[in-house]
């Protein structure tokens, strides 16, 4: 018997809520869904955190389902109040544009519009020609207040101050789902489990417009078993687009994942069966280390391709062996020879290979043992790199055990 596309997400940790379980399991079975994720354009690359999403609509495409990946040109224009303790930055229009060509190229990768596989819409296109008081008399009077004020994204916020341009964001999304529903047929809205009350809303207007009964499902906010939130980095988000954050960095960010949750990534970020990650979840001691390999290595393929993940992970080998290897494909700066012979302040190239935030970093850093120069730890903060310093293969930077950078000369 086929497995449920549902069961398949389920099983690998992608459910979290869903208005009527039965029902969306029997739709999967019975037709083809045409289902939807909105991604607002508040930067110019997702991250690991939109990647759940990402991954989830790949499942039910790969299912033969099809997806809708909306870019949220005009609810950016409002901020989702979700999940932030105060009002997100306002962008321009043109910023939220170009953010949202970036958006929707990167998605494209995953879902293959360009093939017809699935469909890119902004929900600019209709919300930012409404009209607002024809909007407040046939929309508006569908919300309560009582009950939008009930939502858990409100409720944190209103502690702390909620302005009413992100009061309507909830109306705006209830409202997105219904344009789709009449453009596509869209009847499943997918979403974090922060979105639920959004998400509810959506259902609630296309039962009292359209008279038909639609579906919603959140994933889980993902953590890390110490606690922190999935996707972040003591220097930020770790970014989709390579020139924000290297291949090779994105493969090291998988590979020093905790131990614990190697079982729960490789549900989520690979397709792997699932007997293969068992096998590599119940790997113990020093072998955990295979496990971690594989997901890194998959997790790469996945967003920047075969050739990138073979490079990313021969430049782990060759860092971590000590023996030289593939160094050419670690992160690499080369940097003018005469620099290297006026005698170049240690400090000053780790913040500028971006090993380190700033100088200041970097001294706290090798103040607490975690600067090394070709795998000699520097305890002087005042310390230059010369012409002795290079080898054959350059200099070999880490900062902390699991940092890598090379310098060449030129």
């Amino acid at each position: 018997m086929t497995k449920n596309v549902f069961d398949t997400l389920n099983e690998r940790g992608f459910v979290a809520q869903v208005t009527d379980e039965d029902a969306l399991r029997q739709q999967f079975s019975n037709e083809t869904v045409i289902f939807y994720t909105g991604y607002d354009s508040t930067a110019n690359s997702l991250h690991v955190g939109n990647l759940v999403t990402v991954m989830a609509m790949m499942h039910l495409q790969q299912a033969g389902h099809r997806p809708i990946g909306l870019i949220g040109g005009g609810t950016t224009m409002i901020g989702d109040p979700s999940g932030k303790t105060e009002m997100r930055q306002m962008l321009t229009r043109e910023l939220i544009e170009a953010n949202g060509r970036s958006i929707q190229a990167q998605l494209n990768h995953y879902l293959k519009f360009d093939a017809d596989q699935a469909i890119t819409i902004n929900n600019a296109e209709w919300l930012l020609e409404l009209n607002y008081v024809t909007f407040l008399r046939e929309i508006g009077r569908h919300f309560s207040v009582n009950r939008m004020l009930a939502a858990e994204a409100y409720k944190q916020r209103l502690e702390r101050g909620l302005s009413f341009i992100e009061f309507n964001y909830q109306i705006l999304q209830a409202y997105d789902y219904l344009e789709l529903f009449r453009r596509y047929g869209c009847t499943l809205q997918l979403g974090g489990d922060d979105q639920w009350g959004n998400l509810l809303a959506g259902v609630d207007l296309i039962r009292r417009l359209e008279g038909k009964t639609v579906q919603a499902m959140t994933y889980p906010l993902l953590t890390t078993s110490s606690g922190a939130k999935m996707g972040k980095t003591a220097d930020g988000a770790v970014w989709l687009d390579p020139n924000k954050f290297s291949p090779y960095d994105y493969y090291q960010y998988w590979i020093n994942c905790d131990d614990r949750d190697v079982e729960k990534l490789l549900k989520i970020f690979t397709f792997l069966p699932m007997d293969e990650i068992k096998r590599l979840s119940a790997l113990e001691g020093a072998e955990i280390r295979e496990a971690k390999r594989v997901l890194a290595y998959e997790a790469t393929v996945i967003t920047h391709g075969e050739a990138e993940a073979q490079a990313a992970e021969a430049g782990a080998q060759a860092a971590f062996s000590h023996k030289g290897g593939d160094v050419d494909s670690m992160p690499t700066t080369t940097v003018s020879r005469s620099r290297l012979a006026d005698g170049l302040g240690v400090l000053e190239i780790f913040a500028e290979v971006g090993l380190t935030k700033s100088r200041s970093d970097a001294r706290r850093m090798l103040q607490q043992g975690g600067i090394y120069v070709n795998d000699n730890r520097v305890d002087d903060v005042s310390a230059e790199l010369t012409a002795e310093d290079d080898t054959d293969e350059g200099i070999l930077l880490r900062a902390g055990k699991k940092k890598y950078h090379r310098l060449v000369f030129e």
